[in-house]
């Protein structure tokens, strides 16, 4: 253990020296990088590290020690993890060691209602209401009946707790489905198919091909060679390619049956469940021996096996413990920024009502001594009552009568508007996808107004911007491109008909490239296709060896098997390998190559070779890589290097991930010398790594170009134009993958995100740039000046042509995103950390920093990134930018960031439905998203913020005359209006235009709308509805009221009609009728797009008017309830009267004349309309479309390296090892196999002999 001392405190030189005495800036900034700021948890992970590295050195074993190493699993001992209890809250405790249930439901049968109105109650407006029904339960001070109030707000309230009952319901269904998959569990001495739920800590169980890992398990053994077991990753990180995990040495040896396997009780000591996906230290001890524990031999919850019949795991984690699990977020209850807006224009309303009630109830009480001085004979009133106590009660009497300020009615019509306009998305055609007969779903119905705000969208890449396909689309052989541009040559049955190993599904086919391989006279042509059916990790398996061709390529990258599939449909077909042989079928021939050497791909070397002799004796070498880095291996540059230089251009202009070919004969002289320098550096224990790759070097040198491929990493239907359509209508499109950099990089110039005009930053660039605003700050903190802006920086970055690409473990050390390490510590210590304020300054500096780093940057990519990370740049996002953000993803790896999200839409992709499941608005395709935003999005903004301005106007309009009449009414809350008109106003006469407006409102077309996606700017930029437009709102219902109440006070002022109407209730007639027909003027000015339906509700608002006021002033209804109906013919007696009509009508036309004029001042000056917009988007788009061509314009310096690699380093260790393999000699599983099959030798070839047979499985 000493050389791991040793290295130890080499690690912490640099943290203590960091430490000690002063630090510049730039060495703040790199000890903050460095993790200073996690230092005594670095310490010890750094030790920890060590040992993991130091597996079996010596006699010892390593010992993990420490408050975060206590999660101790006992193999088939259920008993001993019941024992242990964790204390949650004061003398609470629960299970220490979870089960496997999940729970993703917000509530249950018992938490439903308290919740919910917890939940409900956190609106402003809702306590608002419940404060005013209080206040009516007073008899004192009360003027309408409680249960007025109390009977809309119960509605409200039940109808948003109905819509949160049946979105959890959803959410419980989906838990029960998981909760109950089968599985087997080893109980007792075999296994028994059990649910997921049963699954505890400590159980082992069988899992299957094709099966999802129900918990996070310790791999023990497999039925492949050396217990592998091979899975797919894609609801983990987003990876399609396979990746590998291999069990113990001990236990794949030991645990061979079922009977050892219940014999087994290793004990398992590692950390405490955390959320780190790609970390994981513990050790298992069993039978007195230590073995280390990492990553490569757990399989975590989420995964799919692959390639493997059955593997056996140790259950460590369980359930909500589980790394997948810890990476969901809670569900948040997510508020609009309407929603926000109108919480603090209640609190505004509620406070300018408070100062109106005690101004009115002050007046109130001066007018009552002044009326006692100037009335003394009626003092006897005023025996029982103080003016105090007069005023006193006038300004609870007020506070109850201006309450329908906030009209109740307002916010059940709202969540009509939401539900109605949610099943607009719900019946949108244009965003029905046949080919899984999905529609698109809001399955939130109060969020729709924010898709018309969106600034950022944060999108996962795999299965939601691409189909997880890749489709060989082009080559270039020796100067020569073959493949048509749109694949519109397709292979027929005739043209396959000589090639019985032929996949029917493959799209590539070229009759030219057809012809000169049948003809076999060109040899370039010949060694491009063996070097393509021979240069890959790819493994074949024939499901049915009665039927010729029925092979089937498991390949650890879907590159690797388009480019092997290719190869086969053109005649050479990849048969079968052992250890060191690989067996072809060249055009029908069978031929045998022996292995020599093969030398792995790695992200730095960029290619992959393989060293082979073919039957003839004579040693090749086959090499393909990046075009850059094969390029400039090569022997001579011909005519040949020239072309494929152009193709590559072509290939990059189509966005297509290339690989260039080559190879070389290698003498035996040379290649003597070159095994064995491989030899020596394959055995070496220091520096193995870096001495192979010279060896490799070496090798690869004076290679001859056959050519290049063009591989298509098939985008969804209309990708490109939809981001572009973002783009135009300024929305910011991130995104987040758990992919290698190389593969997004790629995607992101497939679907325009980035283009070659764009400066690329990436993590030096990245560094340096935070490093100088470090410095910045710390020089101009003490000054009080400006922190840096890194739009500032204009010979750096490039306005508008810039790009980020960072990686998930830049997020690491910039952000602080991994898990912190937990510590016990005191009172004093904590109070002490709270007392220091100077490192959360400096995460939130940092983060800032990196924040304006990257929104102004035109485009993002963060790859690499866990689900926790994903979910903590969308917060960061928020919380620096304060920015409405919309994240998309299909898998689960992407839930918790679209729970993060302000707006999360769940793609029906091919991971599954858990993204759908947790989101907002479930799609079928990215493309759709244009639509759900510039169209659906942008109509909701637009209709609820219209909504909610003629809805405060016409309350403000209708009701301040309240205010204005209190002064002529000796300051008491008498009101002016009939009871009725009171109680239906918002209901029945003014509602119907308003909820039209809500509903069908536009300003321009669908098509029009994604045509011009600059009018989404509008919403971004809160222009329809915000404080001044609420002023605005509240100033012009003002002006409305006063007109209406003064016009008919003047009119009404000593002067009587010729029917002598002149009354208090002719007057409370005559200015209802004046507000009411001013209000509806008003929204015919205001509505845009006319339906049959508008008419209708227009004149239904008249016609309930009309027919509500005869049945509320009637005779008869006076005689049966007199104290309810007072104004018995009130509107019959003053609407008849020629007079008051002209007062009804000159009312009006003032009210109109100054919204009219400033609407045709408008019109007039061309201000703020769409045809302007129109006009001036015309000419962008000129613009814009010769500025895109140019994006296309490529040179051979210029263009990138989108090598089509995308498989885990390892693979060729593992053939040549033949640890992958399955050979003769393969011990037998007997009954823990998963079912009967047999082992079918295929002949060994000429010169292999010595080789084992690869045994392919024929399952029955």
């Amino acid at each position: 253990m000493h050389e791991l001392e040793v290295h130890y405190r080499e690690l912490m030189a640099p943290k203590v020296q960091a430490d000690s005495g002063s630090m510049t800036n730039q060495e703040s900034l790199e000890s903050y990088l460095n993790g200073n700021k996690k230092q005594l948890g670095q310490c010890k992970m750094a030790w920890l590290g060590c040992l993991a590295l130091g597996e079996r050195i010596g006699n010892g074993e390593p010992e993990l020690e420490g408050p975060n190493f206590t999660w101790e699993v006992k193999a088939n001992d259920r008993a001993y993890h019941k024992q242990f209890k964790k204390r949650v809250a004061f003398c609470l405790t629960r299970k220490k060691y979870e089960d496997n249930t999940i729970k993703t439901a917000k509530y249950n049968a018992l938490t439903f209602l308290p919740l919910n109105l917890y939940e409900q109650f956190h609106r402003l407006a809702n306590l608002y209401f419940l404060f005013v029904i209080l206040l009516q339960t007073v008899p004192e001070i009360s003027t309408l009946p409680w249960f007025t109030l109390l009977l809309p707000l119960s509605c409200l309230l039940l109808l948003r707790g109905l819509r949160d009952l049946i979105d959890d319901i959803a959410r419980h269904r989906s838990d029960w489905m998981i909760n109950n998959r089968p599985c087997e569990i080893l109980v007792g001495k075999s296994f028994s198919w059990k649910k997921w739920r049963d699954i505890c800590v400590g159980d082992i169980i069988c899992l299957r091909k094709d099966s999802f890992v129900p918990a996070d398990l310790l791999l023990l053994s497999s039925s492949e060679p050396s217990s592998l077991c091979y899975v797919e990753t894609a609801d983990i990180d987003g990876e399609t390619n396979l990746k590998f995990r291999q069990a113990l040495l001990a236990t794949h040896q030991e645990l061979v049956s079922e009977a050892s396997m219940a014999a087994f009780d290793g004990k398992v000591t590692c950390e405490e469940p955390n959320s780190r996906m790609h970390s994981f230290i513990g050790t298992l001890e069993w039978r007195g021996e230590k073995y280390s524990l990492d990553t490569e031999k757990i399989l975590l919850r989420g995964c799919r096996i692959r390639n493997t019949e059955t593997c056996y795991g140790l259950v460590i984690y369980a359930g909500l413990d589980s790394k997948i699990m810890k990476n969901c977020g809670k569900i948040k209850m997510k508020k609009t920024k309407l929603d926000r807006l109108m919480d603090r224009l209640v609190i505004l309303i509620f406070v300018m009502l408070v100062i109106t009630s005690f101004c009115l109830a002050f007046a109130a009480g001066f007018w009552a001594v002044k009326f006692q001085v100037e009335h003394s004979y009626l003092s006897s009133l005023y025996v029982s009552t103080s003016p105090a106590e007069q005023a006193f009660f006038t300004f609870w009497g007020f506070m109850i009568l201006l309450s329908i300020i906030i009209p109740m009615s307002m916010y059940i019509t709202f969540e009509f508007v939401y539900m109605v306009n949610s099943y607009f998305i719900d019946w949108d055609l244009e965003m029905y996808y046949p080919a899984k007969d999905m529609p698109a779903k809001a399955r939130s119905t109060s969020l729709n107004d924010q898709l018309g705000q969106i600034e950022y969208i944060f999108s996962d890449k795999t299965g939601t911007l691409t189909q997880n396909i890749m489709t060989f689309k082009k080559c270039c052989i020796n100067g020569i491109i073959y493949g048509s541009a749109n694949g519109e040559n397709k292979p027929s049955k005739a043209s396959m008909s000589w090639n019985p190993y032929v996949d029917r599904t493959a799209e590539f086919h070229d009759p030219a490239l057809l012809e000169t391989v049948l003809q076999n006279d060109d040899p370039v042509v010949r060694e491009f296709l063996r070097l393509l059916a021979l240069c890959h990790t790819v493994m074949v398996e024939e499901k049915d060896s009665e039927l010729a061709g029925q092979l089937v390529y498991q390949a650890a990258s879907p590159d690797e098997e388009a480019l092997v599939t290719a190869a086969r449909n053109l005649g050479y077909v990849f048969l079968s390998r052992t250890q060191d042989t690989i067996t072809l079928s060249e055009l029908g021939m069978e031929r045998t190559y022996g292995m020599l050497a093969m030398l792995d791909f790695n992200s730095v070397r960029k290619r992959m070779s393989i060293l082979v002799r073919d039957p003839e004796g004579k040693i090749r070498l086959y090499t393909k890589g990046a075009d850059m880095v094969i390029l400039e291996r090569l022997r001579e540059d011909g005519p040949a290097t020239a072309f494929t230089q152009l193709a590559l251009d072509s290939f990059a202009e189509e966005t297509l991930r290339t690989l260039c070919l080559a190879s070389k004969e290698v003498k035996e002289k040379d290649y003597a010398e070159w095994s064995k320098k491989h030899h020596e550096a394959s055995v070496l224990l220091q520096n193995r790594a870096q001495e192979l790759d010279k060896v490799y070097e070496e090798m690869e040198q004076g290679l001859q170009l056959l050519g290049a491929t063009a591989i298509e990493d098939k985008l969804q239907d209309g990708v490109p134009e939809t981001i572009q359509l973002l783009k135009n209508g300024n929305i910011k499109v991130w995104v987040l993958t758990g992919d290698k950099q190389e593969t997004a990089v790629n995607i992101g110039f497939a679907c325009r995100l980035l283009t070659d005009d764009m400066q690329i930053l990436e993590e030096k660039e990245i560094c340096e740039m935070l490093e100088a605003c470090w410095v910045s700050n710390n020089s101009l903190a003490s000054s009080g000046e400006r922190l840096c802006h890194f739009q500032q920086h204009s010979g750096v970055l490039h306005q508008g042509k810039m790009a980020l690409v960072v990686t998930g473990d830049i997020l690491e050390k910039v952000l602080g995103t991994g898990e912190k390490v937990k510590r016990k510590e005191g009172f004093w210590a904590r109070l002490a950390c709270c007392k220091a304020q100077t490192q959360p300054e400096a995460d939130s500096l940092v983060e800032k920093a990196f924040v304006d780093l990257a929104t102004s940057c035109q485009a993002v990519i963060c790859c690499r990134v866990t689900p926790k990370q994903k979910a903590l740049v969308v917060q960061l996002v928020k919380r620096h930018r304060s920015a409405i953000t919309l994240a998309i993803g299909d898998g689960a790896n992407d839930v918790n960031m679209i729970k993060t999200a302000d707006i999360g839409v769940g793609i029906s992709g091919q991971e599954g439905m858990q993204a759908v499941q947790c989101s907002d608005y479930a799609l079928a395709q990215f493309h759709y998203l244009q639509r759900l935003l510039l169209v659906h999005g942008r109509w909701s903004y637009l209709r609820i913020c219209k909504f909610l301005r003629y809805f405060f106007y016409k309350t403000f309009a209708g009701m301040m005359v309240q205010i204005w009449f209190a002064f002529y009414s000796g300051f008491t809350a008498q009101p002016l209006y009939e009871g009725w008109f009171l109680a239906l106003y918002n209901v029945f006469y003014t509602a119907f235009p308003v909820l039209c407006m809500g509903l069908m409102e536009q300003d321009v077309s669908a098509e029009k709308s994604l045509q011009l996606p600059e009018l989404y700017k509008v919403g971004q930029r809160d222009e329809l509805f915000n404080y001044r437009v609420f002023c605005v709102t509240l100033l012009h219902g003002t002006v409305t009221s006063l007109g209406s109440f003064y016009i008919t006070l003047w009119a009404f002022e000593d002067r009587v009609g010729s029917r002598v109407v002149g009354d208090y209730q002719s007057f409370a007639v005559t200015v209802a009728t004046s507000a009411f027909l001013s209000v509806v003027a008003e929204i015919i000015m205001d509505i845009k797009f006319w339906t049959i339906l508008t008419f209708l509700t227009i004149a239904g608002s008249l016609i309930f008017f009309c027919l509500f006021s005869f049945f509320t002033q009637n005779f008869p209804a006076f005689r049966e309830a007199p104290t309810i109906f007072r104004f018995l013919d009130a509107s019959q007696n003053a609407l008849t009267d020629p007079y008051v009509l002209a007062i009804v009508l000159l009312c009006v036309v003032v009210n109109t004349i100054p919204s009219l004029t400033i609407r045709l001042l408008r019109i007039i000056t061309g201000t703020g309309t769409i045809q302007d917009k129109i006009s001036s988007r015309d000419v962008r788009v000129a613009e814009s479309t010769v500025e895109l061509k140019s994006h296309f314009r490529r040179g051979s310096l210029q263009r990138r390296s989108s090598y089509a690699f995308s498989h885990k380093e390892g693979y060729a260790d593992l053939i040549t090892r033949g640890a992958s393999l399955q050979v003769k000699d393969s011990r037998s599983r007997g009954p823990m196999n998963a079912g009967s099959y047999q082992s079918i030798p295929l002949p060994t070839r000429e010169g292999a002999a010595s080789s084992p047979s690869v045994f392919l499985k024929e399952y029955n």
